[in-house]
């Protein structure tokens, strides 16, 4: 007892205000985010009378772009000054959201959307970075999982406000404003930061592929990219799904709303486990929780007109965030264990680039198999891809990890 409650007065602090201000920082980046996405395409349909199919193009502009960036900032943030590179990825995160506001054509719009998912790439990154240089480093495992938490929250609370907002004030422009200064907020927070006091060292290595993606890590990214491509596909087409196999006409807002308590959850449950280091307990309960979440909501298309449709679909949004709640930090936690402290930034940049990469091809190839076998065949293939994705960790991931980890 008495070794135990010692234990815990020696432990560093945790949350020290520096990783709040990150904290709040990330609340608001995504805040501002997730304020856009789920009414951009009715402003595109009512302000342009956008097509469906220009509509996708239009916003699938943003996540190539955060993609490509993504690339490249995990080397600008281990080659430059990374409270310079948060800044300048901030500042133009803010400003892009006054382009809405004076695009006055389509055209201009995208031009807008398509480029503003530069900065947004490259400061999830930054931000993250810099969270981890905040962090002592014997609460870092444990502090990165809590960081997930910013993200979590703003997804689960800002659809719903812009929902509210629109509802009764009816006006885009008003949601414009609204993203701006809260981006702004965040941007003036993330300026009173301070890091640590370390003398900056440029990497004096020639320019080669491993600055830019981790390639320690690749089996680790790789193993993530099953995952995003699972939820690329269910975040996609979960409506036209619940509305076309499951006569559904409404509950989407429901289920990510039971999918974002279900990653709350976990990041609650699962940081005791990321401060002992279990990080591939913590990995392999996360896949394990999911691949039955994503098989339950496969089952849902089997018994459209009995009471386990239900059950099965809002049953399966609790376990796939359970499951990824779990699942996502450790996996970030394992990828930065192979980094040397001065490729942090590329480890970031490289599990959040093998995430949208899967994100990305869900997308597109969910579309293709729903087109020549249907949604519910799609989301069987997709609980296959899942149950892929869990076999390759323990046959390969994991001892690759333990092989290539720095501590």
């Amino acid at each position: 007892m008495i070794p135990s409650l010692f234990y815990y007065q020696q432990m560093e602090k945790l949350w020290n205000r520096n990783y709040v201000k990150v904290m709040i920082a990330n609340f608001s980046l995504f805040f501002a985010f997730y304020l856009l996405t789920p009414l951009l395409p009715l402003y595109l349909s009512e302000s342009f009378h956008a097509a469906k199919d220009t509509i996708g193009f239009v916003l699938s502009g943003y996540t190539a772009t955060a993609l490509l960036f993504r690339l490249f900032s995990g080397y600008l943030v281990d080659s430059f000054p990374r409270k310079q590179v948060l800044m300048v990825c901030y500042v133009f995160f803010a400003f892009f959201f006054a382009g809405y506001l004076v695009a006055g054509s389509l055209l201009l719009f995208a031009i807008v959307r398509t480029i503003h998912g530069g900065p947004f790439g490259s400061l999830t990154v930054a931000n993250s970075t810099v969270a981890i240089d905040v962090l002592p480093s014997s609460r870092r495992n444990e502090g990165i999982g809590y960081y997930g938490l910013s993200n979590n929250l703003a997804m689960a609370i800002a659809p719903t406000v812009a929902i509210f907002i629109y509802k009764y004030v009816e006006s885009f422009e008003v949601l414009f404003w609204l993203a701006l200064v809260i981006a702004s907020f965040g941007m003036t927070i993330d300026a009173t930061v301070t890091l640590p006091q370390k003398p900056f060292v440029k990497d004096k290595r020639k320019i080669s592929f491993d600055r830019f993606l981790l390639l320690r890590g690749w089996m680790i990214g790789a193993n993530m990219a099953f995952f995003g491509f699972c939820f690329g596909v269910l975040s996609n087409y979960l409506a036209i799904y619940g509305k076309e196999v499951l006569g559904f006409t409404g509950g989407t807002g429901t289920y990510f709303m039971l999918c974002s308590i279900g990653l709350i959850l976990s990041r609650l449950q699962g940081s005791k486990g990321l401060r002992d280091g279990r990080l591939i307990q913590n990995a392999a309960g996360g896949m394990v929780i999911s691949l039955i979440g994503y098989v339950l909501f496969a089952t849902s298309s089997l018994f459209v007109d009995s009471a386990w449709v239900s059950f099965a679909y809002y049953s399966s949004a609790l376990l796939i965030g359970l499951g990824n709640g779990h699942m996502w930090p450790a996996f970030q936690n394992m990828m930065i264990s192979v980094a040397n402290n001065n490729e942090r930034g590329t480890a970031n940049s490289t599990i959040l680039v093998s995430w949208d990469a899967g994100m990305g091809l869900g997308i597109l190839q969910g579309g293709i198999i729903a087109e020549y076998f249907g949604y519910a065949i799609s989301f069987w293939i997709v609980a296959m891809v899942n149950a892929i994705g869990v076999f390759l960790f323990f046959l390969g991931t994991r001892n690759s990890f333990l092989r290539n980890k720095k501590v």
